[in-house]
């Protein structure tokens, strides 16, 4: 078909060039049509800059990131960047830790200079390890009130809602770390009489240090993945969390984590452990100011459900664009435990983060509930890993994403199923929306199933918001505002309405500042 095409490209050339009375017609006829398809084209260049001028013009009053304020910086000004031996060293010192946690940080910083950088999911060319601060200290001490905090990081969490929550007993407890440390700590007078345990991870290395090493690094070792080695070697604060066999924490535990420093690197390691029969709703929030560098989050979150017992842990993720979110969590799920993953991610430049349990013992349980969002500049590669080593386990994931402004979103997941693992099954719901015409959506299932005896299903779709929705909607009288409104909270229902009220109401107000003005 090509040749042809160009034999009747030169076969026409040659008439033309026979005549030049016939050539000057020609000439003259495409002359017109260029300048008519000129015209058309600015027309529509003109239309599409109106319609984006539009729409920028709604997020400008809709859609700004709420958090991007930051406060005076002393500590942060003098904290050095980069990482080396030395650095970890000097962290484990200033901390007093064991010689036994010094070993596993170095550990960490072995395999972290040893494992390559990874060159699948976001684009980590720009990502420089010695262009971060790996350990600032904003206080001495932690807090015993929130009174006792310096004004201007109290204003940060009095803005943010925290202290509020805590006064309306809205959470069972709550932890606040800003920069490196937790600043602030405090849980419910009746959980610590039934033997709770809800501390910083520094304040557990200390005073619970048995019960730390049994678990600590049991899930994610330190030569697991890059980041999650560098966190080994780096971390400092996160939450430690004990629930007894049988207790039941009815309320949630919140923490919420800040970056201030600009070039920041907040590495939070926490361990949660569900003893038998037990259940507990772990809530974490996380925002940064908006700075013209970069900083790094990158977490490690272990957790171990003991037979029977239950956990969720809720994620609602809104670093500022400016933050690669690079974050390892893992659940080890013993016999008829129940792991529950629900994964907000809103903000960040580019998010790697892939919630796993692995399913130990017989009956055992995984879920994953996530939303991944990507505005302009943003790339959210998230998903699931579900691991079935024993018979009669069970998972779900149910991924949402979406994508507007040219923002990339990408659901990641491995099912695995070994062999031995008989009558277990596992379901797979991928459902991507996009706004506009130059968005992206992936999606990268694996799933690798070694035993006969099971069931497997997996399910994606990809939409777009339609003009044709919009107008049915705005035809029923709503507004185009509310019409957007309305087809997001039916989009993301399925997450939020797994949240607590409280985190429901936030999640939905995030994703419709993010997507107001978006017509696709």
């Amino acid at each position: 078909m090509a040749d042809e095409t160009v034999t009747e490209s030169a076969a026409t050339d040659k008439t033309v060039g026979s005549s030049s009375a016939a050539g000057t017609s020609v000439n003259a006829s495409q002359s017109s049509q260029d300048v008519e398809m000129s015209q058309y084209v600015a027309d529509r260049e003109r239309v599409n800059e109106e319609k984006i001028k539009k729409d920028d013009d709604i997020i400008s009053q809709f859609g700004d990131y709420e958090y991007g304020w930051h406060d005076k910086d002393s500590f942060g000004e003098s904290a050095k960047k980069g990482i080396s031996e030395q650095v970890v060293r000097d962290i484990s010192a200033d901390k007093h830790e064991p010689d036994w946690m010094l070993q596993y940080r170095l550990r960490g910083y072995k395999a972290f200079l040893e494992k390559p950088m990874p060159n699948w999911g976001v684009d980590l060319s720009g990502f420089k390890a010695q262009d971060f601060k790996y350990y600032v200290k904003p206080l001495k001490e932690q807090a015993k009130r929130w009174e006792d905090l310096p004004d201007s990081i109290r204003n940060t969490y009095d803005r943010l809602g925290i202290p509020e929550a805590e006064k309306k007993r809205l959470v069972s407890g709550v932890a606040a770390q800003y920069e490196s440390e937790v600043i602030y700590n405090s849980i419910r007078d009746d959980l610590k009489e039934q033997g709770v345990i809800f501390v910083d991870t520094d304040t557990a290395v200390r005073d619970y240090p048995d019960l730390v090493k049994k678990y600590f690094g049991t899930v994610i070792p330190p030569e697991d993945n890059k980041f999650g080695a560098l966190n080994t070697a780096a971390w400092s604060g996160g939450s430690f969390v004990y629930v007894p066999k049988g207790v039941h924490v009815d309320i949630p535990l919140q923490a919420y984590f800040r970056i201030n420093t600009p070039n920041m690197g907040q590495f939070e390691r926490t361990l949660i452990i569900a003893d038998e029969g037990s259940y507990v709703h772990y809530v974490e929030g996380c925002t940064a100011p908006i700075y013209s560098t970069d900083s790094l989050h990158a977490a490690i979150v272990e957790i171990i459900v003991e037979p029977h017992a239950r956990v969720r842990y809720t994620t609602v993720q809104n670093w500022s664009n400016n933050v690669y979110n690079l974050v390892t969590q893992r659940a080890y799920v013993r016999e008829g435990g129940t792991m529950e993953w629900v994964d907000g991610n809103i903000g960040s430049k580019a998010t790697m983060k892939y919630p796993a349990c692995i399913l130990a013992e017989p009956y055992a349980k995984g879920e994953t509930l996530s939303l991944g969002f990507a505005g302009k500049g943003q790339y959210q590669d998230t998903g699931a890993k579900m691991i079935h080593l024993a018979p009669h386990t069970s998972s779900t994931i149910v991924a949402k994403s979406i994508s507007r402004s040219g923002g990339r979103s990408a659901y990641r997941g491995l099912v695995k199923i070994l062999k031995g693992a008989e009558g277990s099954s596992s379901s797979v719901v991928c459902d991507a929306l996009l706004v506009d015409d130059y968005s992206r959506s992936d999606t990268y299932p694996h799933v690798d199933v070694r035993e006969d005896d099971v069931s497997m299903a997996h399910e994606a779709t990809v939409s777009k918001v339609s003009e044709d929705q919009l107008f049915y909607l705005m035809s029923r009288g709503l507004e185009e505002k509310e019409a957007m409104g309305m087809i997001v909270r039916g989009f993301v229902e399925p997450i939020s309405r797994q949240l607590p009220m409280e985190y429901a109401l936030e999640l939905n107000r995030l994703v419709e500042l993010q997507m107001e003005g978006s017509v696709g």
